[in-house]
């Protein structure tokens, strides 16, 4: 008898998917994120979708999560705060829009086994940003004027390189890059993280409709509103906990789960 074509069909159901999206979301919501980080292990090891179709999905539902939590944030960083940043929110997406394109267009003509080791690699990295530099405290701008524009543009393209790769907004390295290049006050970052992600995951996300891949989201529509409608909601509750779960005990165990998902990506 021929095993059946998914074999996590039975799993992809809806509590299933609205459970793991909550579960995720709180996490993320813990520490600042849309959770897109901690999806995406959840939709290749345990919902076992392929490497590409679990990016292309990811990215449909961080982009729900993330539009979504401008808003929730609006009571602690005004909207006007955030436009009054606009110079520092165009400098980055001077980069990552374009970085976003390619990424796209790569993770599309990457074999599967390659991709997967890119994906794990990623999480790695994203690991040891979320340990050592998640928490920084603002000191000010290292760069100011032409170098800080030039090295905003740059970080700002492997960013969306990076965001459009895993399907995630890519607040870990986008709230450390506001934070250390341009001083900006941690609450802001994250608001300011989320103006800049949105409009990235835009172009990556219409890079992708471009291939064949893409059609997994009409295949599975569902089970995305579903585990999107469970990300949001657990991010909402991930920030109601906030203040009740110790920050510096939270970030390792994040860390580990990270490190372990991306071993797990890897041997796959």
């Amino acid at each position: 008898m021929l095993a059946p074509a998914f074999p996590s069909a039975l799993a992809r159901n809806h509590p299933a998917a609205f459970g793991g999206g909550a579960a995720i979301g709180a996490l993320g919501g813990l520490i600042g994120l849309g959770g897109a980080e901690f999806r995406l292990p959840l939709l290749i090891g345990v919902f076992h979708f392929a490497a590409l179709e679990a990016v292309i999905l990811n990215k449909a539902m961080s982009l729900i999560v993330v539009a979504s939590a401008l808003p929730f944030r609006a009571g602690t960083v005004p909207f006007g705060a955030v436009a009054a940043q606009w110079p520092i929110i165009v400098n980055l997406l001077a980069g990552s829009l374009l970085g976003a394109w390619f990424g796209a267009g790569w993770a599309t003509r990457l074999r599967p086994r390659t991709l997967h080791r890119v994906i794990a690699v990623a999480l790695g990295l994203i690991a040891a940003v979320l340990l050592f530099a998640h928490d920084s405290a603002g000191t000010g701008a290292v760069l100011t004027g032409m170098a800080q524009a030039a090295v905003g543009a740059v970080a700002g393209f492997g960013i969306g390189i990076v965001a459009s790769l895993l399907g995630v907004a890519g607040g870990e390295l986008l709230i450390p890059t506001l934070v250390l290049l341009f001083g900006a006050d941690i609450k802001l970052a994250g608001s300011l993280s989320l103006a800049v992600s949105l409009p990235t995951m835009v172009v990556g996300f219409a890079r992708y409709s471009r291939d064949r891949g893409f059609a997994v989201l009409g295949r599975n529509r569902r089970f995305v509103l579903v585990m999107a409608a469970g990300s949001v909601a657990g991010s909402f509750i991930g920030g109601q906990l906030l203040g009740v779960v110790p920050t510096p005990m939270l970030l390792p165990m994040l860390a580990a789960i990270l490190v372990v998902s991306a071993v797990k990506t890897w041997r796959r």
